[in-house]
């Protein structure tokens, strides 16, 4: 499929469904658990990986901020990242949190098979 990018409607190359991964950063391990588990529950992603110890610095309303968090990938289908974008939003408890969408090249044809069966068609 050189050349051949996946359409943002359906997240399909083809009659292949795409995978993606989605990044986000949660202030405890405590609420990423919580979400990771609701998310799964509801098939809009087949795992969760929850990192924890990450130490972020960023700008915020104008000030230099520390904080330490716990960050989530999100393994889904393409064509369910508004959703779990939707669904991590709306259990956030920031105002403003990073939800980053990053398709996938390459994935195992096992793995893959694996994420199709274990996430919900839209």
């Amino acid at each position: 499929m050189i050349g051949r990018q996946a359409t943002p409607a359906t997240g399909k190359v083809g009659n292949m469904e795409r995978v993606v991964l989605v990044y986000t950063t949660y202030p405890s391990i405590v609420e990423a658990e919580q979400a990771g588990r609701a998310l799964v529950e509801r098939r809009l992603c087949a795992c969760v990986n929850i990192l924890p110890g990450m130490v972020s610095h960023y700008r915020w309303q104008g000030a230099v901020e520390r904080g330490e968090e716990a960050v989530m990938i999100i393994k889904t289908r393409a064509s369910l990242a508004e959703r779990v974008r939707v669904a991590v939003k709306e259990m956030h408890s920031y105002t403003t949190p990073a939800i980053l969408v990053m398709p996938v090249e390459s994935v195992d044809k096992g793995y893959l098979d694996w994420i199709m069966a274990e996430s919900e068609a839209p």
